[in-house]
């Protein structure tokens, strides 16, 4: 009897042991499913945030980006027309300028200080100085070119245009010299452009608002000679640009430097172009549309802030384009640089009173259209776009640079994968 009753009394307390355990893991079971829809929505808002934060970081970047590309560069060339308004003959004083302000701002990036030495040297370079020269000579002789050829009665807005025909010389140097191929939609495109390019130097704006003198015909053919030159030696730039990179790794920004610190000597040939020029900044032939009445005296400082707004808004071009080249394909960057010529060109016309008419406007049209066919031909096939494919006028050293840098170290990959 005694022993039936330990024995039902053990079997009571294993059996309410066992029902504590069951309702312990049931219970612990149900917090646990009760609180991980808490814990998981946790972590989706998180991530939610997250990705926010991240879109409204992109938005903000893109934003300053653009800002740069449109604001900067139509700044720039705003800039640059207003000072050849002020001075047709102030090509070489503006080159100087821009060269010395390059050469300035880039200085600080290049320059040590060796230990137990107070005075600062440069940093020892990637590439050979001799490697740089010709690339100065050919820079050097492109810039003055461009600069000069408004004194020979080629509207900005014909140069804007014009300029856009480097996608032809670059085609046919990377052809005859880089050994690329591109297909027959690349070349049908190409051929459209320079046919536009014609077209709009064909055209040749009788005279312009701001000033009834008509155009010489003579002069204006010197400057589209000029023009045609200078595209040649950009292209011949990018060439060697390549070459070197490709030979010395892409050290572009060592390049700029001295690309344009040694270029700097050059200009002592152009000693009496350069008073010239300075004597034209202190005495424009014009400041319209400023009024002098009006400025009183800050009238005298205005071609100085003016030349200066140009090399600040030559910076922010500059870094403009290098940003949207490194967070975007070329095809987005040759949308965003066509529409930003577009804009130039219809803001000369609208603000200066450049002369205008038809044969201008379909040939403009026909470039712009055969820049943005281009870059749909070029993302639908596999053969590279020709150097200087994303290049802008107001930006064409820089750019340039970097994206040869891109090809090269591209070349380097692919060779040691072979």
């Amino acid at each position: 009897m005694t022993t039936r009753t330990r024995t039902s009394g053990r079997n009571a307390l294993k059996a309410r042991h066992t029902a504590t355990s069951i309702s312990s893991q049931s219970s612990s079971g149900i917090g646990a499913a009760e609180t991980r829809p808490d814990v998981r929505g946790k972590g989706r808002g998180k991530d939610g945030e997250d990705v926010s934060k991240a879109v409204a970081l992109s938005l903000v970047d893109y934003t300053l980006i653009l800002s740069l590309v449109f604001g900067g560069c139509c700044s720039n060339v705003w800039s640059y027309e207003q000072l050849l308004k002020m001075d047709a003959h102030i090509g070489t004083t503006l080159t100087f300028s821009q060269m010395l302000f390059i050469t300035v701002q880039s200085l600080p990036s290049f320059l040590i200080f060796r230990e137990g030495s107070w005075v600062p040297h440069l940093r020892p370079r990637q590439v050979p100085i001799h490697s740089w020269a010709l690339q100065v000579l050919v820079l050097t002789s492109g810039s003055l070119m461009n600069n000069w050829v408004f004194a020979f009665s080629v509207p900005l807005t014909v140069q804007i245009v014009f300029r856009s025909a480097g996608l032809a010389v670059s085609m046919l140097f990377g052809y005859l010299f880089m050994k690329k191929r591109y297909s027959l939609a690349q070349k049908a495109t190409v051929a459209f452009i320079s046919a536009g390019v014609v077209l709009a130097t064909l055209s040749r704006p009788s005279s312009t608002k701001s000033s009834d003198v008509p155009i010489d015909i003579g002069r204006y053919t010197i400057g589209v000679a000029m023009l045609t030159f200078s595209l040649f030696l950009t292209g011949t730039l990018g060439v060697l640009q390549e070459r070197t990179y490709t030979t010395y790794g892409p050290h572009w920004k060592e390049g700029v430097f001295y690309t344009h610190c040694l270029s700097l000597p050059i200009f002592l040939l152009f000693v009496s172009d350069l008073k010239r020029g300075f004597r034209g900044l202190a005495k424009p032939a014009s400041l319209a549309p400023f009024r002098e009445d009006v400025l009183g005296s800050f009238a005298p400082i205005v071609p100085h802030a003016v030349l200066a707004a140009n090399m600040a808004t030559q910076l922010a071009c500059v870094s403009g384009v290098n940003q949207l080249s490194s967070r975007v394909s070329s095809v987005s960057t040759n949308l965003v640089l066509t529409t930003r010529k577009a804009i130039s060109l219809c803001f000369s016309v609208w603000w200066f009173g450049n002369g205008w008419n038809a044969q201008l406007g379909v040939g403009a049209g026909m470039v712009f259209l055969g820049s943005l066919l281009y870059t749909a031909v070029t993302a639908r096939g596999s053969r590279p776009p020709p150097a200087g494919d994303v290049q802008d006028e107001t930006a064409s050293v820089i750019p340039n640079g970097a994206k040869a840098s891109e090809r090269a170290r591209a070349k380097r990959r692919k060779a040691k994968a072979e």
